[in-house]
């Protein structure tokens, strides 16, 4: 039982600075998309910026610590002042995540070129035995791999078409005005459907295969000769 304790306060001690960093880049993207496509509702908001601080939610990220995935505080974004509304809808919507899956690759891809997975104690990612030990470099290990973690999860999460995720605001852009706008003013049942998917299990259905397949391939092509 203290070993389980001691395992899962480690375990959340490492997850804290995966976890700023990943829904930082989330959300600094979505503003940044949205300020080059002619929305300053970020920039103005003081929310266009890399600092953690600015970007978390409470709730939204205790739950990414704890079951690794969760939200940040969204970006303020005004659609109604892009040059192209649904162009511009889909691309900003898109920002978040996409920068969360470069993000997972790259860091994947020197965590496994530069060895540095051969240190993992709790690393939830691959299952290769600890080789080398090291508290430091095991401490660092397993904190990168639970960005790769945590990114991939931001990135499959959030293109599930359910409001508010990113997923939905994509799916809205595709919409006849009528029923976009009928979207955007029941928003809020969205948010309560998809937290009774959560709670009955039916978001780690979508989520566990398909961070299976993103990891294991991107592992198998990074570690090609």
């Amino acid at each position: 039982m203290l070993n389980d304790i001691r395992a899962f306060l480690f375990e959340a001690l490492e997850a804290v600075p995966a976890v700023l960093f990943a829904i930082t880049l989330h959300e600094y993207f979505h503003g940044l998309a949205a300020y080059f496509l002619g929305d300053d509702t970020a920039k103005r908001a003081g929310r266009l910026t890399l600092n953690p601080l600015k970007h978390l939610d409470p709730f939204g990220t205790l739950a990414l610590i704890i079951f690794h995935f969760g939200w940040a505080r969204p970006v303020p974004v005004n659609f109604w002042k892009l040059k192209h509304l649904r162009r511009d809808m889909v691309i900003v919507s898109l920002a978040g995540p996409i920068s969360n899956l470069v993000a997972g690759f790259v860091t994947e891809f020197i965590y496994l070129k530069t060895g540095l997975f051969l240190y993992a104690r709790y690393a939830p990612l691959f299952s290769f035995p600890t080789i080398i030990s090291n508290p430091y470099l095991s401490y660092l290990s397993d904190t990168v791999s639970l960005f790769i973690l945590i990114n991939y999860v931001l990135f499959i999460f959030n293109l599930i078409p359910i409001p508010p995720l990113d997923g939905s605001k994509v799916l809205d852009a595709f919409l006849p005005n009528k029923y976009m706008n009928w979207v955007l003013k029941y928003e809020i049942y969205g948010t309560i459907i998809l937290l009774v998917l959560i709670l009955f299990g039916v978001v780690n259905v979508i989520l566990g295969p398909s961070l299976n397949w993103l990891i294991g391939n991107a592992a198998y092509i990074f570690m090609m000769k």
